[in-house]
């Protein structure tokens, strides 16, 4: 008599593999039930985030300021001085008297204009010495130089064809500063003394970027810097403004022009190469801010890093029994490492907020444009995704390299 065969075994039930939500789940337990580390973990990867985004956003800003600038100035200004004359340029060279109308006189040219030295020195008032006079110049100046320069006039007005003949002048913003001179319509106009003469205030500039030296000068017209000063009438530097695309060649015959017997005596220079040049130092120092934000950023992920290895050596006894229960080495590694991607999203998208407010409150408070490039907004919580996931790989496969016995029986 024959046995019935024997019974097969139903095999044994296949691991499920966790969707995406649920390992996002787990990930999400782990950082709710521990709010301190959570906190903490999140700040240094926020912290690097926030100086990334403003590292960005700041020279942003600025560089759209200096593009405005660029526009409301003009870069076809163009700038002739007198250089040095005699052999070996042993002496000042003297532009002739009409050096601006031989300017305008050049095809592409649409103005010209011209300021003239003087020795005279400028004071607040007549118990100063005559040698204190705070870096300050008294230039004359022709009546158009305003329009050419497309400068304004912060308080008062400039000079006009009755005013030029007579004691007054123009303070440019810098030179108002130092002389304590403001205008108001409560007072009367104040005066201050040029060498020998009392002139008086009829208007202050605002700032001319372009024109630092402006700036530090006092403006009299050309006929009162002759009558009262001693003005010889030749100008020492000539501004032109030419057609955009006529620059080069302007630049190229404009010392000929000014000056065809000496053009060597002639310099011409183009002042809004001083802002590329500015905006490029401005790039550097941005390439080296960028550099100590990705070290913030780097220290951020090393105290995720931390945090999570911290992690894992206090939740052995949930990784044994999780394994115990079936978990897959697979599936800790996963929970671990969302946990580790939750807590670095959280700080890449704190330190985006804190670094567009950065931005945003550094732009206002300097006069430019906020500008947020999408690159940086975009590229922060990223990056902080990133970096989440590069920090909590190792912790994530030392949990999973637990076996269920040496994690439930560790102390």
């Amino acid at each position: 008599m024959t046995g019935s065969p024997p019974r097969a075994r139903p095999p044994l039930p296949r691991p499920q593999r966790l969707r995406p939500a649920d390992v996002l789940r787990l990930g999400l337990v782990g950082v709710h039930t521990r709010p301190l580390r959570t906190v903490l973990a999140s700040v240094g990867v926020a912290i690097g985030i926030a100086a990334l985004v403003a590292v960005i956003g700041v020279p942003a800003s600025n560089q759209s300021a200096l593009r405005a600038r660029f526009e409301a100035l003009g870069p076809n200004l163009l700038q002739a001085e007198a250089g040095s004359a005699g052999f070996g340029g042993d002496r000042p060279a003297k532009l002739p008297d009409d050096a601006a109308d031989r300017a305008a006189r050049i095809a592409p040219v649409q103005a010209a204009s011209a300021t003239g030295n003087t020795d005279a020195a400028i004071r607040r008032n007549d118990r100063l010495p005559p040698e204190r006079t705070g870096g300050l110049a008294v230039r004359a100046t022709r009546l158009d130089l305003l329009a050419v320069l497309r400068g304004s006039v912060r308080e008062g007005v400039f000079l006009n064809e009755a005013t030029e003949r007579f004691p007054t002048t123009v303070l440019g913003a810098g030179a108002a500063a130092r002389l304590g001179i403001a205008l108001t319509d409560e007072t009367p106009n104040p005066v201050v003394r040029v060498d020998d003469h009392w002139f008086t205030v009829v208007g202050v500039l605002a700032p001319l970027p372009l024109h630092p030296l402006l700036d530090t000068s006092a403006l009299v017209g050309w006929t009162a810097a002759r009558t009262y000063l001693g003005f010889d009438g030749h100008p020492s530097t000539v501004y032109v403004r030419s057609d955009d695309d006529a620059v080069g060649q302007v630049r190229q015959v404009l010392g000929r022009s000014i000056n065809p017997e000496s053009p060597g005596e002639v310099l011409v220079t183009k002042p809004s190469d001083a802002l590329a040049a500015q905006q490029l130092t401005e790039q550097a120092y941005s390439a080296l801010y960028l550099g100590l934000a990705g070290v913030a950023l780097l220290v951020g992920g090393v105290g995720v890093a931390n945090t999570m290895i911290v992690s894992v050596m206090e939740r052995r006894r949930e990784i044994g029994l999780r394994r115990a229960l079936g978990a897959t080495r697979r599936q800790i590694r996963g929970q671990f490492l969302a946990e580790s991607v939750v807590l670095a999203g959280l700080g890449g998208g704190l330190g985006v907020l804190l670094g567009s407010g950065i931005t945003t409150w550094y732009a206002t408070s300097q006069g430019w444009p906020a500008v947020l490039p999408w690159y940086a907004v975009v590229g922060g919580p990223l990056s902080a995704l990133v970096l989440g996931s590069l920090a909590g790989a190792y912790p994530a496969i030392r949990a999973s390299r637990l076996t269920p016995t040496e994690a439930l029986t560790a102390g």
